[in-house]
């Protein structure tokens, strides 16, 4: 049983350990050779250059066919507006909650690399900002991924209007679903090469930069853990208490089982069946549960929106940049809240929610695998936060849907 349960943990994290292991090789060959450990920066640029060339069209197919593929559910109508405004409500508190803990305590502090950014950004501040980050002027600068934001807004009204024109659209959606499923597949061959090109990318940006680096993701993780814990044992209850009172924060104790098969496996789609039945103990209605839960195992993620605004503080610190303004504050709490909430609901959307991030502010591409790192190192417990909190959302959803006494009426 024991040797069982060894091997279940090592599928689970496999790949992690793998790619964690290769990039801390990856270091101690940088902290050893230093500058001569650059000759190997080729090998890493190799993976960067591909990742940039998948992106784009992926980011395309990946949300036209989850849009254009979608069933008609206006029957649903009052469980999915109500769905929307607690998953975006959840989520701006997380953005709030995490943006003060960077400003306090700036992951990348003390940090001092000479990497060059160009011009950073300043996204949402003006008018004509506003276009620029929302639309281009002719299609093909929309195939680019220095375009991210209007690319995704075009594959969203693609993918409705696919939807929209009925049994016409059905083969242009079939032919979208496999095309992002060809996509998907180059995005899983290439992660074959991922050990060795970030592998070799650590070992020369360790050997150019030294230490510093390491010690600024050591600084993040312990921002990162604690928090992600705090947030399970004191914001979880107030969303409980708010949902159902007293009887909604003692329904709380159900979120164990879910929190512990999401830190196993690292999933929220394998965390699915035991939230299912941890909203049926609470008393969610059948058909909210249903609905929300799936919906939210993709689609609702509080952990990914800390884990933005800290990649997002953390290039600022490694890049030199303040990160201070309200309209950096309000850009970092919008991308965030666009990476938790619909770019988590695409096949991989932590990808580009990354690439989102880098193009968004300017920054040079090597800021990719440096975030791209940081998504790897705090997955399982984002990933927590992220699956118990779809419960917790069927819960308030429940609350919007039939009132504040239903986990009375449930419970008698």
């Amino acid at each position: 049983m024991a040797e069982l349960k060894k091997k279940s943990i090592w599928e689970a994290y496999r790949f992690s350990i793998i790619l964690l292991g290769a990039i801390f090789l990856g270091s101690l060959i940088g902290i050893q050779f230093g500058e001569k450990a650059k000759v190997l920066k080729p090998l890493g640029d190799l993976f960067i250059n591909g990742m940039f060339t998948i992106v784009v069209p992926l980011v395309l197919v990946t949300i036209s066919s989850s849009i254009s593929s979608m069933s008609d559910m206006k029957r649903l109508k009052s469980v999915l507006k109500n769905l929307f405004l607690v998953f975006v409500s959840t989520g701006f508190v997380a953005a709030i909650i995490i943006l003060v803990i960077v400003t306090v305590f700036p992951p990348a502090q003390g940090v001092n690399l000479s990497l060059k950014a160009t011009e950073a950004l300043k996204p949402f501040q003006t008018g004509e900002q506003v276009v620029k980050a929302l639309t281009v002027t002719d299609f093909p600068e929309l195939i680019s991924r220095k375009n991210m934001l209007p690319l995704i807004l075009f594959s969203i009204v693609f993918g409705m209007c696919v939807n929209m024109i009925g049994e016409k659209g059905k083969p242009v959606a079939k032919g979208l679903e496999a095309l992002a499923e060809v996509f998907l597949k180059m995005i899983n061959l290439l992660m074959y090469y991922a050990p060795i090109g970030l592998g070799a990318y650590f070992a020369a940006l360790v050997g150019e930069y030294g230490g510093q680096l390491i010690g600024s993701y050591t600084r993040a993780m312990v921002i990162y853990y604690p928090l992600c814990f705090i947030y399970f044992v004191v914001m979880f209850p107030i969303y409980g208490y708010i949902a159902g009172g007293k009887d909604g924060v003692r329904a709380m104790k159900h979120l164990i089982s879910p929190g512990i098969t999401s830190l196993a496996t690292q999933s929220s789609i394998a965390t699915l069946p035991v939230n299912l039945e941890a909203a049926e103990k609470i008393g969610v209605p059948k058909d909210i549960r249903e609905i929300v839960l799936p919906i939210g195992a993709t689609a609702h993620m509080d952990g990914t929106v800390f884990s933005s605004i800290l990649k997002i503080s953390f290039l600022f610190g490694i890049f030199q940049v303040p990160f201070t303004g309200v309209g950096t504050y309000v850009s970092a709490i919008l991308l965030s809240i666009v990476g938790g909430v619909v770019m988590s609901g695409v096949p991989g959307g932590g990808l580009i929610g990354e690439m989102l991030i880098v193009t968004m502010y300017g920054f040079p591409p090597e800021a990719f695998p440096i975030i791209a790192t940081i998504g790897y190192l705090v997955d399982p417990p984002a990933t927590m936060i992220n699956a118990t909190g779809d419960t917790v959302a069927a819960m308030l959803v429940t609350r919007l849907v039939e009132g504040k006494d239903w986990m009375k009426r449930k419970l008698g």
